[in-house]
């Protein structure tokens, strides 16, 4: 079957993956669509360290396959939405509701796949850029027949990550104010979780002006190219704002620029040893800085919520979907992410 992995030197398009039957607690599913994140061209470019080789892709959807001994929430035929988390759904964290801390889940990525012969690692225990990829029964999540597939690959990590860092996370309230610095994916996704959560003053910044129309189509009331104009728009600062590309220099623009009382939210990923400076003494006002995974999110409960929001047409995610490529464009898709072209690109099989 056809896939794109990475060996640690090159990404190819091979038509020579094979992968293993589902066992206990597993489902295999057909991938129909997966979109590009820049998670995935982080894997590439060394930002995210993972081992390899690898196949690549973490949010995506497809058709239920096959399952193994004691799935029964999904069966051959159902539509699925799939999440990033293997959460073990037994320990401390997870029984507090908190599957994005499982300490299972985490850095133990397994090796599903294999191609002549020698086993590849899943990249994110999910692996959506291959015909067919084999997750735990907890990243299944059935979603309604009617609602496209291009669609509801993005809500297993843009959505999830920005909509759920609104939501679950930064907690925003009606009325209050937020600063999005970055309206890719995932600033999108933010943007209009503020929106969906009934923030007043939603100030979008990114330093592309071709970015303005769909930041505002997504929920933006106010768009600027630098963060120089925000206090003229929020003269005592922000209440939340939203790092979303992952430059140390943009977290401290981000907490710089918040009210008393006020969060900054980091969503960007920059190298996994960069570190980033602040003013101590600015902090003292109750400010907060939060790293946030995955939007806190609960895929089974908030990959459902979200679906519904799209279909009472209150969360947009057809207007996600820039353009999409046959899985062999893959270097395309990447090119157009990287220089910024879509606001997510879909590998469709």
């Amino acid at each position: 079957m056809r896939g794109v992995v990475f060996d640690g030197k090159r990404t190819e398009v091979v038509d020579d993956l094979e992968i293993r039957d589902p066992g206990p607690g597993e489902v295999l599913v057909a991938v129909a669509a997966a979109g590009l994140c820049h998670s995935d061209l982080s894997v590439i470019d060394g930002t995210i360290p993972f081992p390899l080789p690898a196949v690549l892709g973490h949010e995506g959807a497809g058709v239920v396959e096959a399952v193994g001994a004691g799935v029964s929430h999904v069966t051959p035929g159902d539509h699925v939405s799939l999440s990033t988390l293997a959460s073990c759904g037994a320990c401390a964290q997870c029984d507090r509701g908190r599957p994005t801390m499982c300490r299972k889940a985490i850095g133990m990525p397994g090796q599903p796949f294999s191609r002549g012969g020698k086993p590849l690692y899943q990249f994110a225990s999910n692996s959506a850029f291959a015909e067919r990829t084999l997750v735990k029964a907890v990243q299944a999540v059935k979603i309604p027949a009617d609602l496209p597939l291009t669609s509801a690959a993005l809500i297993g990590c843009g959505v999830l990550t920005g909509v759920g860092a609104v939501l679950n996370r930064a907690k925003v309230d009606r009325g209050e104010s937020v600063v999005v610095i970055g309206t890719g994916g995932i600033g999108l996704n933010v943007i209009q979780g503020a929106r969906i959560a009934g923030a007043l003053t939603i100030v979008a910044v990114d330093s592309n002006p071709e970015k303005e129309a769909v930041a505002r189509q997504f929920g933006a009331t106010h768009f600027l190219t630098t963060a120089d104009g925000v206090r003229e728009i929020l003269p005592h600062g922000a209440d939340h704002a939203f790092e979303c590309v992952g430059r140390t220099e943009l977290i401290r623009t981000a907490i710089d620029l918040l009210d008393r009382h006020g969060q900054a939210i980091l969503l960007g990923v920059p190298a996994a040893r960069a570190e980033a400076s602040f003013l101590v003494s600015s902090m003292y006002l109750d400010k907060s800085i939060l790293g946030c995974r995955y939007g806190s999110s609960r895929p089974q409960r908030d990959i459902a919520l979200y679906a519904d929001l799209y279909r009472e047409g209150r969360l947009l995610l057809d207007e996600l979907v820039t353009e999409t490529y046959p899985v062999e464009d893959f270097a395309k898709a990447a090119d157009d992410a990287h220089h910024g072209r879509v606001a997510r690109g879909v590998l469709v099989f």
